[in-house]
């Protein structure tokens, strides 16, 4: 679906607007958000993104990622993204980290990272985005990671390596909170 971005430049000010079919075909600046979403016990919902999905078909991804829409704030984005993907109404969320990141060819985003504590009852996931949900522990996610046993996208693994104080191809703008 093609859908109307906020172009940014490097410091994430809004220049002008294009479709995302123009921001991903020019590698233009936009804008993205995603949510680390625990358990109680402190498992990560993480998601198989559908395999209908034009990009990045069948990987899994963090409990949310979303586009920012044009004149759309990241507050308002990630609720959005939190109820069309999940379910999830009104989440209070704190934001972790700012940063620039290249996600794919042409796929150049300013993003914030979220996390939040949620009961898995609550979650009803959009089948035609997300294949799947499960609940993995931190060390399960290293082990993950490091075996290569679950297709994890790009960009999960890079915040995932920023969580656990590895190098990453995040580029920190700002930083809200310490990850634990």
């Amino acid at each position: 679906m093609d859908e109307l971005f906020d172009i940014v430049t490097e410091d994430d000010i809004v220049t002008h607007q294009a479709m995302r079919s123009v921001a991903h075909a020019q590698g233009l600046w936009h804008r993205g958000v995603h949510v680390f979403l625990f358990t109680a016990d402190g498992k990560m919902l993480i998601q198989k993104r559908s395999a209908d999905r034009k990009q990045y078909p069948s990987v899994w991804d963090c409990s949310v990622s979303e586009h920012v829409k044009a004149g759309e704030d990241y507050h308002a984005a990630v609720q959005r993204g939190l109820w069309e993907e999940l379910g999830l109404e009104k989440v209070d969320l704190q934001p972790l980290v700012r940063f620039r990141m290249n996600y794919g060819p042409n796929d150049n985003e300013i993003s914030t990272l979220y996390k939040n504590i949620a009961n898995p009852a609550d979650v009803r996931f959009d089948p035609e985005e997300i294949e799947r949900v499960d609940y993995y522990s931190l060390d399960e996610l290293q082990n993950i990671m490091r075996d290569k046993t679950l297709p994890l996208s790009h960009w999960f693994v890079q915040m995932l390596r920023w969580w656990f104080a590895q190098p990453s191809e995040m580029e920190i703008i700002e930083t809200y909170a310490k990850p634990r």
